[in-house]
Protein backbone atom coordinates (compact mmCIF):
# COMPACT_ATOMS: atom_id res chain seq x y z
CA UNK A 1 0.00 0.00 0.00
CA UNK A 2 1.38 3.16 -1.04
CA UNK A 3 -1.97 5.78 -0.34
CA UNK A 4 -4.64 5.86 1.20
CA UNK A 5 -8.44 7.87 1.12
CA UNK A 6 -11.76 7.94 2.06
CA UNK A 7 -12.91 5.60 -0.89
CA UNK A 8 -10.12 3.33 -0.60
CA UNK A 9 -6.21 2.90 -1.33
CA UNK A 10 -3.44 2.78 -3.67
CA UNK A 11 -1.18 -0.22 -4.01
CA UNK A 12 1.93 -0.45 -5.67
CA UNK A 13 2.10 -3.68 -7.74
CA UNK A 14 3.44 -6.38 -10.56
CA UNK A 15 2.49 -6.45 -13.75
CA UNK A 16 2.29 -10.18 -14.41
CA UNK A 17 1.20 -10.40 -17.98
CA UNK A 18 4.84 -9.54 -18.44
CA UNK A 19 6.64 -12.29 -15.75
CA UNK A 20 10.17 -11.94 -17.31
CA UNK A 21 9.64 -8.46 -16.70
CA UNK A 22 9.91 -6.38 -13.34
CA UNK A 23 6.95 -3.77 -14.50
CA UNK A 24 5.50 -2.10 -11.64
CA UNK A 25 2.57 0.01 -11.64
CA UNK A 26 -0.06 1.23 -9.28
CA UNK A 27 -3.57 -0.19 -8.84
CA UNK A 28 -6.05 2.39 -7.82
CA UNK A 29 -9.09 0.59 -5.50
CA UNK A 30 -12.08 2.21 -4.95
CA UNK A 31 -14.39 0.61 -2.54
CA UNK A 32 -18.25 1.02 -3.16
CA UNK A 33 -20.33 1.05 -0.10
CA UNK A 34 -23.19 3.30 -0.35
CA UNK A 35 -26.05 1.58 0.42
CA UNK A 36 -28.31 3.27 -2.42
CA UNK A 37 -28.19 1.61 -5.52
CA UNK A 38 -28.68 4.45 -7.98
CA UNK A 39 -25.49 6.11 -6.54
CA UNK A 40 -23.63 2.75 -6.45
CA UNK A 41 -24.01 2.76 -9.85
CA UNK A 42 -23.21 6.75 -9.99
CA UNK A 43 -19.93 5.80 -8.25
CA UNK A 44 -19.03 3.02 -10.72
CA UNK A 45 -19.79 5.11 -13.60
CA UNK A 46 -17.42 8.08 -12.49
CA UNK A 47 -14.90 6.24 -11.70
CA UNK A 48 -14.84 4.53 -15.64
CA UNK A 49 -15.42 7.86 -16.81
CA UNK A 50 -11.82 8.43 -15.23
CA UNK A 51 -10.27 5.62 -16.61
CA UNK A 52 -12.11 6.34 -20.28
CA UNK A 53 -10.70 10.23 -20.01
CA UNK A 54 -7.22 9.04 -18.73
CA UNK A 55 -6.53 6.58 -21.64
CA UNK A 56 -7.47 9.10 -24.48
CA UNK A 57 -4.81 12.15 -23.17
CA UNK A 58 -1.15 11.31 -23.72
CA UNK A 59 1.30 13.43 -21.82
CA UNK A 60 4.23 13.59 -19.76
CA UNK A 61 2.86 14.69 -16.94
CA UNK A 62 -0.36 12.59 -17.08
CA UNK A 63 -0.01 8.86 -15.89
CA UNK A 64 -0.29 6.48 -18.69
CA UNK A 65 -3.32 4.06 -17.82
CA UNK A 66 -3.21 0.11 -18.62
CA UNK A 67 -6.28 -1.44 -17.24
CA UNK A 68 -9.19 -1.08 -15.45
CA UNK A 69 -11.97 -3.92 -13.62
CA UNK A 70 -14.83 -4.04 -11.36
CA UNK A 71 -14.78 -6.96 -8.69
CA UNK A 72 -18.00 -6.86 -6.19
CA UNK A 73 -18.20 -3.89 -5.03
CA UNK A 74 -14.31 -2.75 -5.58
CA UNK A 75 -13.36 -1.45 -8.90
CA UNK A 76 -9.88 -0.80 -9.27
CA UNK A 77 -7.65 1.37 -12.25
CA UNK A 78 -4.24 0.23 -13.28
CA UNK A 79 -1.82 3.19 -13.98
CA UNK A 80 1.61 4.16 -14.67
CA UNK A 81 3.77 4.08 -11.12
CA UNK A 82 5.02 7.28 -10.50
CA UNK A 83 8.27 7.37 -8.31
CA UNK A 84 7.83 10.50 -5.69
CA UNK A 85 5.59 12.58 -3.34
CA UNK A 86 2.78 14.74 -3.90
CA UNK A 87 3.38 18.40 -3.21
CA UNK A 88 1.14 18.65 0.50
CA UNK A 89 3.45 15.36 1.26
CA UNK A 90 6.44 17.63 0.10
CA UNK A 91 5.29 20.81 2.18
CA UNK A 92 4.65 18.96 5.80
CA UNK A 93 7.98 17.32 5.08
CA UNK A 94 9.89 21.02 3.92
CA UNK A 95 10.52 23.65 6.43
CA UNK A 96 10.55 27.64 5.28
CA UNK A 97 9.21 28.98 1.53
CA UNK A 98 10.17 27.19 -1.27
CA UNK A 99 12.62 28.95 -3.88
CA UNK A 100 10.94 30.99 -5.84
CA UNK A 101 12.78 29.45 -9.37
CA UNK A 102 11.03 25.93 -8.17
CA UNK A 103 7.49 26.86 -7.74
CA UNK A 104 8.02 29.00 -11.31
CA UNK A 105 9.35 25.53 -12.66
CA UNK A 106 6.26 23.63 -11.56
CA UNK A 107 4.09 26.14 -12.52
CA UNK A 108 5.39 26.50 -15.80
CA UNK A 109 5.01 22.42 -15.80
CA UNK A 110 1.43 23.15 -14.94
CA UNK A 111 0.20 25.54 -17.28
CA UNK A 112 1.95 22.87 -20.19
CA UNK A 113 -0.24 19.76 -18.69
CA UNK A 114 -3.72 22.23 -18.42
CA UNK A 115 -3.32 23.77 -21.74
CA UNK A 116 -2.96 20.56 -23.30
CA UNK A 117 -5.77 19.46 -20.94
CA UNK A 118 -8.02 22.23 -22.30
CA UNK A 119 -7.01 21.92 -25.59
CA UNK A 120 -8.14 17.97 -25.79
CA UNK A 121 -9.82 17.07 -29.06
CA UNK A 122 -13.12 16.95 -29.61
CA UNK A 123 -13.80 18.09 -25.93
CA UNK A 124 -11.70 19.85 -23.74
CA UNK A 125 -11.17 18.33 -20.09
CA UNK A 126 -11.22 20.27 -17.30
CA UNK A 127 -9.49 18.98 -13.97
CA UNK A 128 -11.46 20.64 -11.58
CA UNK A 129 -9.86 20.02 -8.87
CA UNK A 130 -6.24 21.42 -8.67
CA UNK A 131 -4.61 21.35 -5.28
CA UNK A 132 -1.08 19.99 -4.37
CA UNK A 133 -2.48 16.79 -2.99
CA UNK A 134 -2.95 15.95 -6.59
CA UNK A 135 0.48 17.20 -7.72
CA UNK A 136 3.00 14.60 -7.34
CA UNK A 137 6.47 15.53 -7.47
CA UNK A 138 8.48 12.66 -9.52
CA UNK A 139 11.86 11.39 -8.78
CA UNK A 140 13.09 13.88 -11.95
CA UNK A 141 11.59 16.78 -10.25
CA UNK A 142 8.59 17.47 -12.64
CA UNK A 143 5.00 17.51 -11.87
CA UNK A 144 2.77 14.66 -12.55
CA UNK A 145 -1.27 15.64 -12.24
CA UNK A 146 -2.92 12.13 -10.23
CA UNK A 147 -6.53 11.69 -9.55
CA UNK A 148 -8.60 12.35 -12.43
CA UNK A 149 -11.78 11.50 -10.45
CA UNK A 150 -13.40 13.86 -10.87
CA UNK A 151 -12.22 15.80 -14.27
CA UNK A 152 -14.85 15.82 -16.72
CA UNK A 153 -15.17 16.74 -20.68
CA UNK A 154 -16.09 20.07 -21.23
CA UNK A 155 -19.63 21.33 -22.57
CA UNK A 156 -20.35 24.92 -23.24
CA UNK A 157 -23.29 26.01 -21.18
CA UNK A 158 -23.30 22.72 -19.18
CA UNK A 159 -23.76 22.99 -15.36
CA UNK A 160 -23.13 20.24 -13.10
CA UNK A 161 -22.88 19.72 -9.57
CA UNK A 162 -19.92 21.80 -6.68
CA UNK A 163 -17.28 19.37 -7.44
CA UNK A 164 -13.93 20.39 -6.41
CA UNK A 165 -12.03 21.02 -2.77
CA UNK A 166 -13.10 24.11 -0.54
CA UNK A 167 -10.46 26.71 -0.63
CA UNK A 168 -8.75 25.94 -4.03
CA UNK A 169 -12.55 25.88 -6.13
CA UNK A 170 -13.33 29.23 -7.57
CA UNK A 171 -16.34 30.96 -6.69
CA UNK A 172 -18.58 29.36 -10.23
CA UNK A 173 -17.46 26.40 -9.22
CA UNK A 174 -19.73 26.27 -6.32
CA UNK A 175 -22.40 26.92 -8.58
CA UNK A 176 -21.83 24.38 -10.50
CA UNK A 177 -20.25 26.19 -13.13
CA UNK A 178 -17.02 25.17 -14.61
CA UNK A 179 -14.63 26.17 -17.69
CA UNK A 180 -11.32 25.84 -18.30
CA UNK A 181 -11.18 28.98 -16.35
CA UNK A 182 -11.55 27.25 -13.31
CA UNK A 183 -8.48 25.26 -13.42
CA UNK A 184 -6.45 28.77 -13.74
CA UNK A 185 -8.33 30.12 -10.97
CA UNK A 186 -7.69 26.75 -8.10
CA UNK A 187 -3.88 27.19 -10.00
CA UNK A 188 -3.41 30.24 -8.49
CA UNK A 189 -4.93 29.11 -5.35
CA UNK A 190 -2.02 25.90 -5.56
CA UNK A 191 0.68 29.05 -6.13
CA UNK A 192 -0.41 30.82 -3.32
CA UNK A 193 0.08 28.12 -1.11
CA UNK A 194 3.15 27.22 -1.99
CA UNK A 195 4.97 30.92 -1.66
CA UNK A 196 3.16 31.36 1.55
CA UNK A 197 2.56 28.48 3.38
CA UNK A 198 -0.75 29.54 4.11
CA UNK A 199 -3.60 26.73 4.00
CA UNK A 200 -6.41 28.05 1.76
CA UNK A 201 -8.66 25.19 3.16
CA UNK A 202 -8.95 26.55 6.62
CA UNK A 203 -9.08 30.29 5.48
CA UNK A 204 -12.46 31.80 4.53
CA UNK A 205 -12.87 31.40 1.00
CA UNK A 206 -11.89 33.97 -1.86
CA UNK A 207 -9.90 35.91 0.55
CA UNK A 208 -6.41 35.39 -1.10
CA UNK A 209 -6.41 39.53 -1.71
CA UNK A 210 -5.94 39.40 2.01
CA UNK A 211 -3.40 37.43 2.88
CA UNK A 212 -0.82 39.59 0.46
CA UNK A 213 2.07 36.68 -0.93
CA UNK A 214 5.00 39.23 -0.58
CA UNK A 215 3.90 40.05 2.78
CA UNK A 216 4.12 37.49 4.36
CA UNK A 217 7.33 35.81 1.72
CA UNK A 218 9.18 38.76 0.85
CA UNK A 219 11.93 36.76 -1.29
CA UNK A 220 9.03 36.43 -4.02
CA UNK A 221 9.41 38.77 -6.96
CA UNK A 222 6.44 41.81 -7.88
CA UNK A 223 6.19 40.14 -11.02
CA UNK A 224 5.11 36.37 -9.82
CA UNK A 225 2.96 38.04 -7.37
CA UNK A 226 1.22 39.54 -9.92
CA UNK A 227 0.69 36.62 -12.01
CA UNK A 228 -0.60 34.75 -9.12
CA UNK A 229 -3.41 37.78 -7.99
CA UNK A 230 -4.25 37.74 -11.67
CA UNK A 231 -5.55 33.86 -12.08
CA UNK A 232 -7.15 34.25 -8.34
CA UNK A 233 -9.44 37.33 -9.47
CA UNK A 234 -13.14 36.67 -8.71
CA UNK A 235 -14.38 36.95 -11.88
CA UNK A 236 -13.21 35.16 -14.52
CA UNK A 237 -12.77 37.18 -17.54
CA UNK A 238 -10.32 39.04 -15.06
CA UNK A 239 -8.11 35.90 -14.91
CA UNK A 240 -5.53 34.84 -17.63
CA UNK A 241 -8.29 33.52 -20.11
CA UNK A 242 -6.07 30.20 -21.11
CA UNK A 243 -2.93 28.09 -19.41
CA UNK A 244 -1.22 28.89 -22.48
CA UNK A 245 -1.51 32.69 -21.19
CA UNK A 246 -0.50 31.76 -18.24
CA UNK A 247 2.69 30.43 -19.13
CA UNK A 248 3.54 33.16 -21.34
CA UNK A 249 3.40 35.46 -18.45
CA UNK A 250 5.36 33.22 -15.79
CA UNK A 251 8.13 32.63 -18.77
CA UNK A 252 8.34 36.09 -19.25
CA UNK A 253 8.34 37.28 -15.31
CA UNK A 254 11.12 34.31 -15.08
CA UNK A 255 13.41 36.69 -17.77
CA UNK A 256 13.02 39.19 -16.03
CA UNK A 257 13.89 38.57 -12.74
CA UNK A 258 16.79 36.53 -13.88
CA UNK A 259 15.37 33.13 -12.58
CA UNK A 260 14.91 31.52 -16.40
CA UNK A 261 18.30 31.13 -16.70
CA UNK A 262 18.51 28.78 -13.46
CA UNK A 263 14.99 27.07 -14.34
CA UNK A 264 16.08 23.98 -16.77
CA UNK A 265 18.91 23.52 -14.04
CA UNK A 266 16.08 22.26 -11.41
CA UNK A 267 14.84 20.06 -14.21
CA UNK A 268 16.52 16.64 -13.91
CA UNK A 269 16.57 14.34 -17.00
CA UNK A 270 13.91 11.96 -17.90
CA UNK A 271 14.25 8.31 -18.57
CA UNK A 272 14.41 7.90 -22.45
CA UNK A 273 10.58 7.46 -23.47
CA UNK A 274 9.82 4.14 -24.54
CA UNK A 275 6.91 5.44 -25.91
CA UNK A 276 8.89 6.84 -29.03
CA UNK A 277 8.89 4.28 -31.07
CA UNK A 278 9.98 4.37 -34.94
CA UNK A 279 7.19 4.12 -37.60
CA UNK A 280 9.90 2.21 -39.91
CA UNK A 281 13.91 2.35 -40.76
CA UNK A 282 16.50 2.12 -43.18
CA UNK A 283 19.61 0.68 -43.00
CA UNK A 284 22.51 1.99 -45.01
CA UNK A 285 26.14 -0.06 -45.38
CA UNK A 286 27.74 2.55 -43.39
CA UNK A 287 27.59 5.66 -40.91
CA UNK A 288 24.92 8.20 -41.54
CA UNK A 289 26.86 11.79 -40.74
CA UNK A 290 24.73 14.16 -42.58
CA UNK A 291 21.28 15.39 -42.85
CA UNK A 292 18.14 14.44 -45.01
CA UNK A 293 16.22 16.12 -47.05
CA UNK A 294 12.61 15.55 -47.72
CA UNK A 295 10.61 16.31 -51.10
CA UNK A 296 7.51 15.39 -51.67
CA UNK A 297 6.74 11.46 -51.46
CA UNK A 298 10.45 10.98 -50.87
CA UNK A 299 13.06 11.28 -48.35
CA UNK A 300 16.99 11.70 -49.72
CA UNK A 301 19.74 10.51 -47.56
CA UNK A 302 23.31 10.44 -48.30
CA UNK A 303 26.01 7.58 -46.77
CA UNK A 304 29.46 7.18 -45.45
CA UNK A 305 29.13 4.17 -48.19
CA UNK A 306 29.53 6.46 -50.91
CA UNK A 307 25.82 5.94 -51.87
CA UNK A 308 22.95 8.74 -51.79
CA UNK A 309 19.44 7.34 -50.85
CA UNK A 310 15.71 7.62 -52.23
CA UNK A 311 13.13 6.45 -50.24
CA UNK A 312 9.54 6.44 -50.17
CA UNK A 313 8.94 9.21 -47.09
CA UNK A 314 5.92 7.28 -46.06
CA UNK A 315 6.94 3.65 -45.56
CA UNK A 316 10.91 3.51 -45.69
CA UNK A 317 10.83 1.49 -49.23
CA UNK A 318 13.76 1.53 -51.33
CA UNK A 319 13.42 3.33 -54.39
CA UNK A 320 16.66 4.13 -55.62
CA UNK A 321 20.64 4.41 -54.94
CA UNK A 322 22.89 6.62 -56.43
CA UNK A 323 27.06 5.50 -56.04
CA UNK A 324 29.38 8.26 -55.88
CA UNK A 325 33.86 7.45 -55.47
CA UNK A 326 33.37 8.94 -51.73
CA UNK A 327 31.56 9.41 -48.74
CA UNK A 328 28.66 11.81 -48.57
CA UNK A 329 27.91 14.18 -45.67
CA UNK A 330 26.38 16.92 -47.47
CA UNK A 331 23.07 17.36 -47.46
CA UNK A 332 21.06 17.09 -50.56
CA UNK A 333 18.80 20.10 -52.04
CA UNK A 334 16.06 19.27 -53.95
CA UNK A 335 15.00 21.56 -56.73
CA UNK A 336 12.76 21.36 -60.11
CA UNK A 337 12.72 17.48 -60.05
CA UNK A 338 16.93 17.18 -59.34
CA UNK A 339 18.45 16.24 -55.95
CA UNK A 340 21.63 18.28 -55.93
CA UNK A 341 24.78 17.33 -53.05
CA UNK A 342 28.78 17.20 -52.56
CA UNK A 343 30.88 13.78 -52.35
CA UNK A 344 34.47 13.27 -50.41
CA UNK A 345 35.22 12.64 -54.37
CA UNK A 346 35.29 16.09 -55.02
CA UNK A 347 32.42 16.14 -57.04
CA UNK A 348 28.82 18.27 -57.29
CA UNK A 349 26.40 15.48 -58.48
CA UNK A 350 22.67 16.68 -60.25
CA UNK A 351 20.59 13.16 -60.09
CA UNK A 352 17.30 13.05 -61.31
CA UNK A 353 14.83 12.69 -57.98
CA UNK A 354 12.55 10.31 -59.57
CA UNK A 355 15.33 7.83 -60.85
CA UNK A 356 18.24 8.21 -59.55
CA UNK A 357 20.20 8.64 -63.38
CA UNK A 358 23.18 10.95 -63.32
CA UNK A 359 22.30 14.38 -64.82
CA UNK A 360 25.50 15.98 -64.73
CA UNK A 361 28.85 16.51 -62.60
CA UNK A 362 31.19 19.53 -61.66
CA UNK A 363 34.51 18.49 -60.04
CA UNK A 364 36.06 20.51 -57.47
CA UNK A 365 39.53 20.80 -56.41
CA UNK A 366 38.61 19.01 -52.76
CA UNK A 367 36.25 16.82 -51.03
CA UNK A 368 32.98 18.60 -50.44
CA UNK A 369 31.54 18.45 -47.22
CA UNK A 370 29.60 21.33 -47.10
CA UNK A 371 25.44 21.37 -48.38
CA UNK A 372 24.11 23.29 -51.53
CA UNK A 373 21.92 26.15 -51.57
CA UNK A 374 19.75 26.81 -54.88
CA UNK A 375 18.60 29.99 -55.32
CA UNK A 376 19.01 32.81 -58.39
CA UNK A 377 19.73 29.96 -60.84
CA UNK A 378 22.87 28.43 -59.04
CA UNK A 379 24.13 26.17 -56.44
CA UNK A 380 26.07 27.75 -54.01
CA UNK A 381 28.52 24.77 -52.28
CA UNK A 382 31.88 25.08 -50.82
CA UNK A 383 34.48 22.56 -51.27
CA UNK A 384 37.63 21.72 -49.31
CA UNK A 385 39.74 23.21 -51.88
CA UNK A 386 38.86 26.52 -50.28
CA UNK A 387 36.39 28.05 -52.92
CA UNK A 388 32.95 28.68 -52.58
CA UNK A 389 31.38 27.88 -55.91
CA UNK A 390 28.64 29.53 -58.07
CA UNK A 391 27.26 27.04 -60.41
CA UNK A 392 24.90 27.67 -62.99
CA UNK A 393 22.38 25.00 -63.16
CA UNK A 394 21.82 25.18 -66.87
CA UNK A 395 25.37 25.47 -67.89
CA UNK A 396 26.55 23.04 -65.52
CA UNK A 397 29.50 24.92 -64.86
CA UNK A 398 30.98 27.55 -62.20
CA UNK A 399 29.58 31.30 -62.73
CA UNK A 400 32.44 32.65 -60.26
CA UNK A 401 34.23 30.80 -57.36
CA UNK A 402 35.62 33.10 -54.27
CA UNK A 403 39.02 31.84 -52.78
CA UNK A 404 38.50 32.02 -48.71
CA UNK A 405 42.43 30.32 -48.38
CA UNK A 406 40.86 27.50 -46.50
CA UNK A 407 38.45 24.92 -46.63
CA UNK A 408 35.06 25.75 -46.60
CA UNK A 409 32.79 23.16 -44.67
CA UNK A 410 29.96 25.26 -43.83
CA UNK A 411 27.15 25.76 -46.00
CA UNK A 412 25.69 29.06 -46.96
CA UNK A 413 22.57 31.12 -46.32
CA UNK A 414 20.96 34.01 -48.00
CA UNK A 415 19.27 37.30 -46.68
CA UNK A 416 18.28 39.67 -49.20
CA UNK A 417 20.88 40.01 -51.91
CA UNK A 418 23.69 38.44 -50.18
CA UNK A 419 25.40 35.41 -49.47
CA UNK A 420 27.11 34.25 -45.98
CA UNK A 421 29.39 31.67 -45.79
CA UNK A 422 32.03 30.64 -42.69
CA UNK A 423 35.60 29.19 -43.97
CA UNK A 424 38.61 27.44 -41.99
CA UNK A 425 39.94 30.28 -42.02
CA UNK A 426 38.03 31.78 -39.35
CA UNK A 427 36.34 34.13 -41.45
CA UNK A 428 32.27 34.34 -42.13
CA UNK A 429 32.19 36.10 -45.40
CA UNK A 430 28.72 38.23 -46.94
CA UNK A 431 29.10 38.42 -50.99
CA UNK A 432 26.63 39.03 -53.33
CA UNK A 433 25.35 37.59 -56.02
CA UNK A 434 27.62 38.64 -58.65
CA UNK A 435 30.64 37.12 -56.68
CA UNK A 436 31.93 40.33 -54.84
CA UNK A 437 32.63 40.08 -51.10
CA UNK A 438 31.15 42.49 -48.97
CA UNK A 439 32.44 42.41 -45.97
CA UNK A 440 34.32 39.49 -43.75
CA UNK A 441 34.76 39.03 -40.05
CA UNK A 442 37.11 36.84 -38.43
CA UNK A 443 36.46 34.46 -35.64
CA UNK A 444 39.77 33.29 -33.79
CA UNK A 445 39.04 30.09 -35.15
CA UNK A 446 37.01 27.96 -37.88
CA UNK A 447 33.71 28.45 -38.60
CA UNK A 448 32.13 25.26 -39.73
CA UNK A 449 28.34 25.93 -38.92
CA UNK A 450 25.98 27.18 -41.59
CA UNK A 451 24.90 30.56 -40.47
CA UNK A 452 21.39 31.97 -39.68
CA UNK A 453 20.08 35.14 -40.99
CA UNK A 454 17.25 36.62 -40.22
CA UNK A 455 15.99 40.29 -39.17
CA UNK A 456 19.05 41.94 -40.07
CA UNK A 457 21.16 39.61 -38.21
CA UNK A 458 23.77 37.00 -38.37
CA UNK A 459 23.92 34.27 -36.00
CA UNK A 460 26.79 31.32 -36.41
CA UNK A 461 29.38 29.41 -34.14
CA UNK A 462 32.83 29.15 -34.22
CA UNK A 463 35.63 26.48 -32.73
CA UNK A 464 36.50 29.49 -30.55
CA UNK A 465 33.56 28.29 -28.55
CA UNK A 466 31.64 31.34 -29.68
CA UNK A 467 28.16 31.80 -30.81
CA UNK A 468 28.09 35.11 -32.33
CA UNK A 469 25.84 37.43 -33.85
CA UNK A 470 26.48 40.25 -36.38
CA UNK A 471 24.92 42.46 -38.36
CA UNK A 472 24.01 41.84 -41.88
CA UNK A 473 24.79 44.52 -43.61
CA UNK A 474 28.27 45.60 -41.95
CA UNK A 475 29.20 41.99 -40.66
CA UNK A 476 29.74 44.19 -37.67
CA UNK A 477 29.57 42.00 -33.87
CA UNK A 478 26.19 42.58 -32.03
CA UNK A 479 26.91 40.03 -29.34
CA UNK A 480 29.05 37.14 -28.23
CA UNK A 481 28.20 34.36 -26.22
CA UNK A 482 30.72 32.15 -25.13
CA UNK A 483 30.01 28.25 -25.27
CA UNK A 484 32.38 25.44 -22.77
CA UNK A 485 34.15 24.38 -25.89
CA UNK A 486 34.23 24.60 -29.75
CA UNK A 487 31.05 24.12 -31.87
CA UNK A 488 30.13 23.01 -35.47
CA UNK A 489 26.74 22.97 -34.72
CA UNK A 490 24.35 25.58 -36.89
CA UNK A 491 21.63 27.97 -34.84
CA UNK A 492 18.20 27.58 -35.45
CA UNK A 493 15.43 30.36 -33.88
CA UNK A 494 11.94 30.62 -32.75
CA UNK A 495 10.62 33.51 -31.02
CA UNK A 496 13.80 35.67 -29.65
CA UNK A 497 15.87 32.61 -28.51
CA UNK A 498 18.50 31.24 -30.48
CA UNK A 499 19.16 28.04 -30.02
CA UNK A 500 22.96 26.19 -30.98
CA UNK A 501 24.99 23.14 -29.33
CA UNK A 502 28.68 22.50 -28.60
CA UNK A 503 31.53 20.12 -27.66
CA UNK A 504 30.50 20.54 -23.76
CA UNK A 505 27.86 18.38 -24.35
CA UNK A 506 25.10 21.34 -23.39
CA UNK A 507 22.55 22.96 -25.80
CA UNK A 508 22.03 26.46 -24.99
CA UNK A 509 19.14 28.58 -25.52
CA UNK A 510 20.39 32.25 -25.61
CA UNK A 511 18.86 35.82 -25.72
CA UNK A 512 18.77 36.75 -29.38
CA UNK A 513 18.68 40.63 -28.81
CA UNK A 514 21.71 40.81 -26.49
CA UNK A 515 23.14 37.14 -26.02
CA UNK A 516 22.25 36.40 -22.30
CA UNK A 517 21.76 32.52 -21.69
CA UNK A 518 18.62 31.65 -20.69
CA UNK A 519 19.04 28.57 -20.35
CA UNK A 520 21.29 25.14 -21.45
CA UNK A 521 20.56 21.47 -21.21
CA UNK A 522 23.38 18.77 -20.50
CA UNK A 523 23.29 15.93 -22.70
CA UNK A 524 26.10 13.16 -21.88
CA UNK A 525 28.53 13.72 -25.24
CA UNK A 526 29.54 16.63 -27.18
CA UNK A 527 26.50 18.17 -29.58
CA UNK A 528 28.01 18.03 -33.07
CA UNK A 529 24.82 18.09 -34.77
CA UNK A 530 22.17 21.03 -34.75
CA UNK A 531 18.54 21.83 -33.27
CA UNK A 532 15.42 22.67 -35.00
CA UNK A 533 12.38 23.89 -33.83
CA UNK A 534 8.82 22.44 -34.58
CA UNK A 535 5.67 23.65 -33.22
CA UNK A 536 7.09 24.28 -29.82
CA UNK A 537 9.62 21.59 -29.23
CA UNK A 538 13.32 22.03 -29.91
CA UNK A 539 14.67 18.54 -31.57
CA UNK A 540 18.76 17.57 -31.49
CA UNK A 541 20.83 15.31 -31.77
CA UNK A 542 23.79 14.46 -29.45
CA UNK A 543 27.48 12.48 -30.14
CA UNK A 544 26.25 9.68 -27.06
CA UNK A 545 23.45 9.13 -29.26
CA UNK A 546 20.16 9.95 -28.17
CA UNK A 547 18.01 12.64 -29.90
CA UNK A 548 16.09 14.79 -27.70
CA UNK A 549 13.07 16.85 -27.50
CA UNK A 550 13.12 19.71 -25.74
CA UNK A 551 10.14 22.16 -24.40
CA UNK A 552 12.27 25.20 -26.23
CA UNK A 553 10.91 28.08 -23.96
CA UNK A 554 12.25 26.14 -20.82
CA UNK A 555 14.57 24.11 -21.17
CA UNK A 556 12.79 20.70 -20.09
CA UNK A 557 13.40 17.63 -21.57
CA UNK A 558 9.98 15.78 -23.02
CA UNK A 559 11.42 12.58 -24.48
CA UNK A 560 14.79 10.71 -25.61
CA UNK A 561 15.11 8.39 -28.23
CA UNK A 562 17.98 6.54 -28.19
CA UNK A 563 20.21 5.19 -31.45
CA UNK A 564 22.96 3.18 -31.24
CA UNK A 565 26.02 5.22 -32.33
CA UNK A 566 26.67 9.19 -32.54
CA UNK A 567 24.06 11.68 -34.07
CA UNK A 568 26.26 13.83 -36.23
CA UNK A 569 23.60 15.05 -38.35
CA UNK A 570 20.08 17.46 -38.13
CA UNK A 571 16.53 16.51 -37.43
CA UNK A 572 14.17 17.03 -40.51
CA UNK A 573 10.50 17.60 -39.79
CA UNK A 574 8.16 16.50 -42.99
CA UNK A 575 4.63 16.42 -43.17
CA UNK A 576 4.74 15.68 -38.92
CA UNK A 577 7.03 12.81 -39.42
CA UNK A 578 10.92 13.44 -37.75
CA UNK A 579 13.80 11.86 -39.96
CA UNK A 580 17.19 11.03 -38.09
CA UNK A 581 20.10 9.33 -39.19
CA UNK A 582 23.11 7.68 -36.84
CA UNK A 583 26.62 6.76 -36.88
CA UNK A 584 24.65 3.29 -36.43
CA UNK A 585 23.83 3.11 -40.21
CA UNK A 586 20.22 3.55 -39.82
CA UNK A 587 17.68 6.20 -40.61
CA UNK A 588 14.89 6.67 -38.61
CA UNK A 589 11.46 7.98 -39.02
CA UNK A 590 9.91 9.22 -35.74
CA UNK A 591 6.19 10.70 -34.92
CA UNK A 592 7.26 13.22 -32.67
Amino acid sequence: MIGLGGMGAVYRARDLHFPNAMRLVAVKEMINQAPDPLVRQTIVQNFEREANILVSLSHPSIPKIYDYFTHDERSYLVEELIHGKDLEAIMNRTQGFFPEEQVIVWAIELCDVLQYLHSHKPDPVIFRDIKPSNIMINSQNHVVLVDFGIAKLFKAGQKGTMIGTEGYSPPEQYRGEATPLADIYALGATLHHLLTRRDPRIEPPFTFHERPIRQINPAVSIELETIVNTALQYNPADRFQSAEAMKEALMMAAKKTGVLSRVSLLSGPLIEDQTIKPIWTFKCEDEIRGTPVCDGNAVFVGAYDHNLYALNAATGEFLWKFATEGGIVSRPAVYDGIVYFGSEDNRFFAVSARTGRLMWSYDTGGPIRSSPIIAEGHAFIGSDDGFLYAINLATNRATWKIDTGQPVRSSACILGDLIYIGSDSGELLAIDFRGQVRWRFRAKRSVISTPLAVKGVVYFTSMDATLYAVDSKSGWAIWRFRMGKPSISSPCIAENYVFAGSADGFIYCVDAANGKEIWRFRTEHQVSGSPIIYKDSLYCGSADGNLYCLEYRTGRLRWKFATAKPITGTPVIHRDVLYIGSLDHILYALVP
